[in-house]
């Protein structure tokens, strides 16, 4: 489908919607005259209006005038709305669900049964087009709505497709895992400072620390192990650092925190 057909609906357009939205227009992905956002108030609509996207108050008017939705509302809502666009649901519709949470068999129970319905789960860094994200299909989803909805969001990162099953491990991971890198960096930068060096100066080298690791991992596809072993020298001052970090149990504290997350991810499935 050229850019110029489609025609993308946003229920619910809140941060993460609105990264998307951004990284499909950067892109060239679709025109922001093809894109209608829906909210109950204008808080959150006023920065979509300034991209040149439409709005509106309505959310069956999103489905009525679009082709691909995207549901981006929280969980709680959800259901509600659900009710309420399901009348206007067709065969030709693609609905895509961002809300954590929600189940594709949720999904597919709450919306009639021939609706096309995929799920995904992004993180943070989508709104700066640096995302990493993972999306699964349901069972009227095929081979073309797959590939569409890869094209579109690879404008915002890392796009995979995964077994259902992956996407609350994928919260773990990498939807809350950026908040524990945020603390890696805080933690990174505060060290400099309390060895005399000015926090904005810090703040920046760790960031880009982080940002040239990340790069050298993506683009050697070396093991994490073979990398950091380059860094060591014997006796050293890398090697001591790691010892250090060892001591503190980093590598397995780490590992908790991703059971943690992906564990309340699950339990929040059931709720």
């Amino acid at each position: 489908m050229e850019a110029a057909e489609l025609w993308v609906g946003f229920v619910g357009a809140g941060r993460m919607a609105g990264g998307l939205v951004r990284g499909l227009l950067q892109a060239g992905k679709v025109p922001a005259s093809n894109v209608l956002a829906s909210a109950p108030s204008d808080k959150n609509l006023d920065a979509w209006r300034e991209l040149g996207c439409r709005t509106t108050h309505c959310n069956l008017e999103v489905v009525h005038r679009s082709t691909l939705v995207f549901l981006a509302t929280k969980p709680h809502v959800l259901p509600g709305v659900l009710e309420e666009i399901r009348p206007a649901v067709g065969s030709h519709h693609i609905v895509v669900s961002l809300v954590a949470g929600v189940t594709i068999q949720t999904l597919q129970r709450l919306l009639p049964p021939s609706t096309k319905v995929l799920r995904i789960m992004p993180n943070l860094p989508c709104v700066v087009q640096a995302g990493a994200m993972v999306f699964s299909r349901g069972s009227n989803a095929g081979d073309a709505e797959s590939a569409l909805l890869q094209n579109l969001l690879s404008s915002c990162g890392l796009c995979e497709e995964v077994p259902e099953s992956y996407i609350d491990i994928h919260t773990g991971l990498s939807g809350s895992g950026v908040a524990y890198v945020y603390l890696f960096a805080e933690a990174l930068a505060e060290g400099a400072v309390k060895m005399g060096m000015p926090g904005a100066l810090a703040s920046r080298i760790a960031a880009q620390t982080l940002l040239g690791a990340a790069k050298m991992l993506l683009e050697t596809g070396e093991h994490p192990a073979k990398l950091r072993g380059d860094v060591c020298t014997p006796g050293g001052t890398t090697i001591y650092a790691l010892h250090q970090l060892e001591k503190g149990a980093l590598r397995a504290t780490v590992m908790d925190a991703v059971e943690a997350a992906t564990n309340r991810a699950c339990d929040m499935a059931k709720d």
